[in-house]
């Protein structure tokens, strides 16, 4: 069961939808227009005496006999040989980049020079950081290493539906078949890790861990099987991560933000007040936090996921609901929630399918969903739409599928009740989140940044 959310068309993080292209990336059309057999011409438009820049060219060549030639490979190392005739260096084939800024790492030189040549070696290579979570319904893993100020590319990802809290609300134990699956997971991870010399990575695990009776059994059992050592986090720290990841996507002008973070166990909120002076990092905004102790499969389990009416709907928004009016922080950001500057940020499969569904994608595509915004009668249409689905037409969906299916009515739910408790005219997506969070912290606590003034604001 593979998670549509592979990280794999990512933008380079720290970078919203709207911002324009990173210096130095090239367009789309960038390298399409040379024409090979395009003549030499001379002042006139027609093409020049063959002869004569034959003659040129040999009288160049003279000039340059016994200089050195200094040729430039795709990873700006540079490599000085004499410029005899037979003097050659092949360079291997530049790794095309995705959209998602996905590096496949430098390309070597397949012929080292010359001896007497001179090498410049390359770049000193970048930090490698790693981000790991494992949640009640995924498990995801980040890489990356830091670029402009506050931002990473990301040069390896992977995702995974394992449904680690599957039985979990009726049973209170992680059950075998769902401990397998993620360990299976878990071991991809870890020989990624393994590959790649990782600077620091910080490896999480959220509610399902955190509430089952099994939960440090199990991840006993992942530390000899997979070689990883999973820290179980508190529900602060996961709110705070959220917001440290969605940091980019909240405008310079925004007043106030409640941001979501719906997961499979639990749910996150952050109310952000942006008033003041702002901070660099988006969490030491924040003025009031919950974690609900229900997330998509904790509600799909009491409630049921396949057959959903609008009565059942109608029964899972008013249990959650009244999880959030028990919340004494839910009117800390009351006055600015009538400002055009006020608006909410969901960053979770649910919302992510909502917007997919939105956008009539025929394959998720992560590039459009990321930072996409979502005006009020958006979102209602497109709960009404889902509601009105049957448990087929929701697995036809392409940005659903067999294995969300059954859960995402529990996901609109969650978001129906917390936009009843702070009604806002626009949505913000965010298909990042924790992992990105734990990113962009490890990246600022090492001070890879501190020196890079480019990226500043």
């Amino acid at each position: 069961m593979e998670d549509h959310d592979t990280g794999a068309s990512a933008p380079e993080v720290g970078v919203s939808r709207a911002s324009p292209t990173p210096p130095g990336q090239a367009g789309p059309s960038a390298g399409r227009h040379h024409d090979r057999h395009a003549e030499p011409r001379s002042g006139n438009g027609q093409a020049g005496d063959a002869q004569h820049q034959k003659g040129k060219s040999r009288k160049r060549r003279k000039r340059r006999r016994g200089r050195k030639v200094f040729v430039r490979d795709d990873n700006h190392a540079v490599v000085a040989v004499p410029s005899t005739p037979a003097a050659t260096i092949a360079v291997a084939p530049a790794v095309r980049r995705s959209d998602a800024m996905i590096s496949a790492g430098p390309s070597p030189l397949q012929a080292k020079p010359e001896p007497g040549a001179y090498y410049r070696p390359p770049m000193q290579e970048l930090p490698v950081f790693a981000a790991l979570d494992l949640g009640t319904n995924n498990c995801r893993l980040l890489v990356a290493v830091p670029t402009r100020h506050g931002q990473f590319r990301v040069i390896d990802a992977f995702s995974r539906i394992v449904r680690l809290g599957e039985g979990l609300t009726a049973n209170g134990r992680l059950g075998q078949a769902a401990m397998d699956r993620a360990v299976e997971a878990l071991k991809i991870c870890g020989d990624k890790l393994r590959n790649r010399k990782v600077r620091k990575a910080r490896l999480i695990a959220t509610e399902a861990c955190r509430t089952a009776a099994n939960g440090v059994e199990f991840l006993e059992r992942v530390e000899r099987e997979a070689g990883l050592k999973l820290e179980i986090i508190d529900r602060q720290t996961e709110a705070r991560l959220a917001v440290s990841g969605c940091g980019s996507l909240v405008e310079r002008d925004t007043q106030g933000v409640v941001l979501f973070d719906i997961g499979g166990g639990s749910s996150e909120i952050a109310l952000i007040d942006l008033t003041g002076r702002r901070s660099p990092r988006l969490a030491n905004h924040i003025v009031s936090w919950t974690s609900l102790p229900v997330g998509v499969v904790s509600l799909a389990e009491r409630f049921g996921g396949r057959t959903v009416t609008r009565e059942i709907f109608a029964a899972m928004v008013e249990d959650v609901a009244a999880r959030l009016h028990a919340f004494d922080g839910r009117d800390r950001l009351s006055h600015v929630l009538s400002s055009p500057k006020f608006h909410l940020l969901g960053t979770s499969g649910t919302v992510t399918t909502l917007a997919g569904v939105h956008l009539d994608l025929e394959r998720y595509d992560r590039r459009r969903v990321d930072g996409l915004w979502m005006n009020r009668n958006s979102v209602d249409r497109m709960v009404e739409k889902l509601v009105g689905w049957d448990f087929q037409q929701r697995v036809a969906n392409p940005c659903i599928g067999a294995d969300r299916a059954d859960l995402v009515l529990a996901g609109c739910a969650i978001l129906e009740a917390i936009r009843g408790v702070w009604p806002s005219e626009r949505l913000r997506v965010a298909d990042r989140g924790l992992r990105e969070g734990i990113l962009s912290e490890l990246m600022a606590d090492a001070g890879v940044w501190h020196n890079d003034a480019r990226g500043r604001q």
